[in-house]
């Protein structure tokens, strides 16, 4: 039976947008039509763009390129100068600009002195650290988990705790500073786990599951193929039903991780291919045929974990600048209307995407 909701305005707090540096991979306009399509009311930008969005000119540089589109973008700045990790950025200009949250997402903040100088001074900001956490130490240049397809190639695997290594670490940091920590893109059993047990401990830790590593899994990986390639990359079944489990418990929220590349750029195979997908115009139908036709979560809950647990991470001075109130937008989905995703209609100026040809049967419609 077709079906019609409206909810509060969804929010995807983990975007890439390529502009500046790579436009040909999507540029701010691109992304936002992307996002309207996708049915999101608002979204947060990466800073890793080229230059690194570090200083106030490259947030309002990124605010005046989303002029008058029907998404909000909502611009993240780095934690470090450069996103190289050795000093951290100047947190309180970044926040007066109008950033959102702090993250050197694409690169893990190595220095334990660093991070915690950075998650005391965004503490005393009110604002969340949010830590891409792999640990290049111990990732040891692993391009995919162990499975089959990577002893079949010869591939070099990345052992689960090249992630786990780095949230627990963050975590103590948390525990010490007090200041809110994200963890994005979690992809392992036990990352879940040490995000649950800091909730269950009452810190301020919150974390973020995406549509691929919610909907794949790198144990039912048949080919070569790079459009299967994540930074983290897919876990296993285990993985994928923990994560599982934690969206539906609340513990995690939802983030695309939305990552364009041309088709040059994924040539390579696992070896040598980029690092991710593009998702958002699948991303709303993926997580409700995964989570609540699958997994039984209920339309509310899910939904909550689009727009309540996001708008709680987004500083709200940051939306108060540009009078955006996220509660006053609307994001409208039909289910039961069974449709197959078209990769050569995305509007995204990119193609690196598992999903073409996937049928699914809850759709959002574009925001105006």
């Amino acid at each position: 039976m077709k079906q019609t909701f409206t909810f509060p305005g969804f929010v995807d707090v983990h975007v890439h947008f390529r502009d500046p540096g790579f436009p040909e991979a999507e540029t701010t306009s691109s992304g936002l039509r992307a996002a309207a399509r996708g049915g999101f009311a608002a979204v947060v930008t990466m800073p890793n763009t080229i230059p690194p969005c570090d200083s106030p000119e490259g947030i309002r540089r990124q605010l005046d390129r989303a002029s008058g589109a029907a998404t909000v973008l909502v611009p993240s700045a780095c934690i470090t100068k450069g996103r190289a990790g050795g000093e951290v950025a100047d947190l309180e200009a970044l926040a007066a600009a109008g950033a959102a949250l702090f993250t050197d997402d694409g690169s893990y903040v190595s220095d334990d002195r660093v991070m915690e100088e950075a998650m005391r001074r965004a503490h005393a900001l009110g604002m969340v650290v949010c830590q891409h956490a792999m640990d290049p130490a111990v990732q040891a240049g692993g391009v995919i988990r162990d499975c089959a397809l990577a002893r079949g190639l010869g591939l070099p695997v990345v052992r689960p705790e090249a992630e786990t290594v780095a949230i627990s670490r963050d975590i103590s940091i948390c525990r010490t500073t007090g200041c809110r920590l994200h963890i994005q893109h979690i992809s392992t059993a036990r990352g879940v786990e040490l995000v649950r047990d800091a909730q269950k401990e009452g810190l301020p830790v919150t974390a973020e599951a995406t549509p691929h590593h919610l909907l794949l899994s790198c144990d039912d990986l048949a080919d070569d193929d790079a459009n299967f390639k994540m930074a983290p990359p897919l876990g296993n079944r285990e993985d994928r039903s923990e994560i599982r489990k934690a969206v539906k418990d609340g513990v995690l929220m939802f983030a695309t991780d939305h990552a364009p590349h041309p088709a040059s750029g994924k040539s390579g195979g696992f070896a040598k291919g980029a690092n991710g997908i593009i998702g958002l115009e699948t991303a709303i139908p993926i997580t409700y045929a995964v989570m609540v036709e699958e997994e039984g979560m209920s339309v509310v809950d899910w939904a909550k974990a689009w727009h309540e647990m996001p708008v709680a991470l987004v500083s709200k001075s940051a939306l108060e600048t540009r009078g955006t109130d996220l509660s006053r937008t609307k994001t409208v989905v039909t289910v039961g209307e069974r449709r197959t995703f078209d990769l050569a209609g995305s509007v995204s100026l990119s193609r690196n995407c598992p999903y073409g040809g996937m049928s699914f049967d809850c759709w959002p419609e574009e925001m105006k």
